[in-house]
């Protein structure tokens, strides 16, 4: 269920803004909207915003749940932007305080970011962190990382432990370690609405932009173009066509089916686009898509099947897939209904089954549910990385 829609050109500047931008430099930078939409009545609800680099952007998003002894669990804060500051103030009023905020994450900058700032407009919450939390280059103490004095936490191990296991068990995957830090991620499972909440380890990538994203449209418009020179027209169509390239750069960086102008070509056709109208990055754009694109994304759109990340895939959880199924087992023994992650679709609706299948690549000689073609670059990554000793090697034999 949507909010009632509010024009946001008529909010005051500061309701947008977020003044720390420049900690994590991303698109949009300074300037973010918020979106806020009841996923179950009187009991959940997500809020969203943008966060992208040179316009490849995507939803981020926190989720904030009704507790059963009143008040509000917030997971994974995004930017306290006066708007979205009102709109949790909104839920307070009629459901009680922030209670708890929850920081389910080890190596997510963009959700570690926000956790500090947000938990100063709640002094009375307490705050939750995943274990094992670490910094780069030198490892520092939470209070240094932001997070309040007095009332930052560790996740207790065993869920029946935390303030608020009437509400929720959650599963924490250990400590995968990365060389020059870990990944680690806490999934929740709210009892009362049977919903997963999840940070990055699972999505689902819808063929439509999402609503956060069409509220400022430009990004879209602008990954849009065949080349260069192509015009900025805002229609349905190229609002989709922009998306759905999005995803793929999102994806795999550098898709298959994408071709790479060389810096000659791309600085003549900068210079000629500069000429015929003001562009962003002094014109640049040295992309060429070839005419078959669209089958890249056919393969990841997949009636919007659940499914983990290629990154996720090839750099992080097939260095630890015995832990990594021990996890998946444990979630799977919930009676979840819905899955909310922090990124793209959501809700999702599906269940133990479908978050089960979604981790298949974890059993030896499992084909991957990705084009070989598109993983490309990211098998690159991959041995560079191991190679260099960066990252240990993988686990799982293909």
């Amino acid at each position: 269920m949507h909010e009632p829609a509010i024009d946001k050109q008529q909010l005051p500047p500061r309701d947008l803004a977020w003044p720390f931008w420049f900690v994590l430099p991303l698109y949009p930078h300074g300037r973010r909207q918020t979106l806020r939409q009841e996923i179950q009545k009187d009991t959940l609800w997500t809020f969203d915003q943008l966060l992208g680099l040179l316009y490849v952007v995507v939803p981020i998003r926190m989720t904030v749940v009704k507790l059963s002894g009143g008040g509000l669990l917030v997971y994974a804060p995004i930017a306290p932007t006066g708007e979205c500051i009102r709109l949790v103030r909104e839920l307070e009023a009629q459901y009680g305080q922030v209670k708890y905020i929850i920081l389910p994450t080890t190596s997510g900058l963009e959700h570690k970011v926000f956790v500090g700032p947000f938990a100063r407009f709640f002094p009375k919450a307490d705050v939750f962190v995943a274990p094992d939390q670490w910094s780069f280059p030198i490892h520092l103490p939470l209070s240094w990382l932001g997070l309040p004095i007095g009332r930052t936490h560790i996740l207790p191990k065993e869920s029946r432990k935390a303030p608020f296991a009437d509400d929720f068990d959650y599963a924490i995957l250990e400590r995968i370690y990365l060389g020059l830090g870990s990944f680690s991620e806490v999934a929740f499972y709210h009892k009362a609405s049977n919903s997963l909440l999840v940070t990055d380890i699972v999505l689902s990538v819808p063929e439509e932009p999402p609503e956060i994203v069409q509220l400022d449209p430009y990004p879209l418009l602008f990954h849009a173009k065949d080349h260069a020179l192509s015009p900025i027209e805002d229609t349905a169509k190229n609002r989709q066509k922009g998306w759905q390239r999005i995803v793929l750069f999102m994806f795999f960086f550098q898709p298959s089916r994408l071709d790479v102008s060389t810096l000659r070509q791309s600085f003549q056709e900068a210079r000629k686009a500069r000429n015929a109208s003001p562009t962003p990055y002094f014109g640049l754009f040295p992309f060429n898509w070839r005419p078959d694109w669209q089958s890249s994304f056919a393969t990841l759109s997949n009636n919007q099947a659940l499914r983990v990340a290629p990154i996720l895939q090839l750099l992080i959880l097939n260095r630890a897939p015995q832990e990594t199924r021990n996890w998946v087992d444990k979630i799977s023994r919930w009676n979840f209904k819905q899955i909310i992650p922090c990124h793209f679709d959501a809700p999702i609706q599906a269940g133990s089954e479908q978050f089960r299948q979604a981790f298949a690549f974890l059993e030896e000689g499992h084909p991957r549910d990705y084009c070989e073609h598109d993983l490309h670059l990211l098998h690159k990554i991959d041995r560079i990385l191991t190679r260099l000793r960066l990252i240990p090697a993988s686990k799982i034999k293909r």
